[in-house]
């Protein structure tokens, strides 16, 4: 696995679009997007002859027609500033990431506007936070911010095509906060 990069098509800096300060991910930032993922609070089962807890439901998986399918993605870890250039939706169901390392991940996301993507939103996950991103919302794709940038994806399986990209004109970039110049 190589060295954590910046976005796409190049480093941050030799971009001249506009900023998006990533937030922390909560539950109620991210919810009209789909939900996080994160064993909070007190469980909501205790199982295994006391010696489990179980936050149990925590997604609605949205399969529309096709079978839930479980894989495993390892990306390239990145770095911030992120310059972010692509964008993709799948129409036809959820997508939950679940990081197999206590890493934090860069989550974006954008609303739907008239078939595009909107002015997005970005997060930064807290370790052991993962998403449900609800179907049909625009995305980023999937950016580890260490290594191994290994994850276990919940989606969709299905013959239909369930993915569209779109190649942004003038990438965007996402910092942190006290990263801002």
């Amino acid at each position: 696995m190589s060295a954590p990069r910046a976005g796409a098509g190049g480093s941050a800096s030799d971009r001249d679009g506009p900023e998006v300060i990533a937030a922390p991910l909560t539950q109620e930032a991210f919810a009209p997007f789909g939900e996080v993922l994160e064993a909070a609070g007190d469980p909501d089962r205790i199982i295994n002859d006391g010696a489990c807890g179980r936050w149990h439901d925590l997604a609605g998986l949205d399969m529309g027609g096709g079978r839930a399918g479980i894989s495993l993605f390892r990306a390239e870890p990145r770095s911030l500033p992120y310059a972010c250039a692509l964008l993709e939706r799948h129409p036809l169901g959820s997508q939950a990431f679940l990081p197999m390392s206590m890493d934090p991940f860069l989550v974006i996301v954008a609303p739907d506007e008239a078939g595009r993507p909107g002015e997005p939103l970005a997060f930064v996950t807290a370790p052991g936070q993962g998403v449900n991103i609800a179907r049909n919302t625009w995305h980023g794709v999937l950016t580890p911010l260490h290594a191994p940038g290994l994850f276990s994806v919940v989606d969709r399986i299905g013959e239909d095509g369930n993915l569209e990209e779109v190649r942004l004109e003038t990438p965007f970039t996402v910092r942190l906060a006290q990263e801002t110049p």
